[in-house]
């Protein structure tokens, strides 16, 4: 069933690991970000589920497939970003890019480094091909979450702002869907400017 009062997006999620991809043990990524998107999100979502190996090219293939043949607006990855020797998701998004986004990692980098002091060895980045905005995310379920939504008091209110907040309006931006939240999980920001009135439902 349609929703007329939200536009309809499409999102790649996809899960990075030799052994989840193998069959060694199950995926909790890919659970992980749809559950997220799925609270987070207002939009009637179809998600593009894929789970491949830690292997370069197959990585930029699949960003490449999603972006390109499947007419995604968001790519979320997770797994494959940190130093070892397999972990070459970041070379494979930026060898699809059009444009870096930087601020994403930085920022992911800085909620992170909250919990762990390791979080200086993650190497995730966002980038953009055509119109859609691709975010390489950390592998752990509970990481996924604090890293979109950022940190909150006992109260709800926010300390450190979550990295999601601000992919709504980066899609407006690129030519993509309005997409919008529901404020107790994740509240976008626009410029005033920027925010769309109601449409009638």
């Amino acid at each position: 069933m349609t929703d007329p009062a939200h536009d309809a997006v499409r999102i790649g999620i996809v899960s990075i690991s030799d052994r989840a991809s193998s069959g060694a043990y199950q995926d909790q990524g890919l659970p992980a970000l749809q559950d997220w998107l799925a609270r987070a999100l207002k939009n009637p979502l179809t998600f593009e589920p894929r789970l491949i190996p830690d292997e370069q090219d197959r990585i930029s293939a699949t960003l490449v497939e999603l972006v390109d043949a499947a007419a995604c607006s968001l790519v979320l990855t997770t797994g494959g970003t940190g130093p070892a020797p397999r972990d070459v998701t970041p070379e494979a998004t930026l060898a699809v890019a059009h444009k870096e986004m930087p601020g994403f990692g930085e920022q992911m980098r800085q909620i992170s480094l909250r919990f762990v002091p390791t979080a200086i060895l993650s190497r995730q980045v966002a980038v953009i091909r055509g119109q859609c905005l691709i975010i390489n995310l950390p592998g752990q379920p509970k990481a996924i979450a604090e890293t979109l939504e950022g940190l909150k008091d006992a109260e709800g209110r926010q300390l450190v702002p979550g990295i999601f907040a601000a992919v709504p309006y980066c899609i407006d931006l690129i030519g993509g869907p309005y997409l919008e939240t529901h404020d107790a999980v994740c509240k976008a920001f626009r410029p005033k400017s920027a925010v769309r009135p109601p449409r009638p439902a």
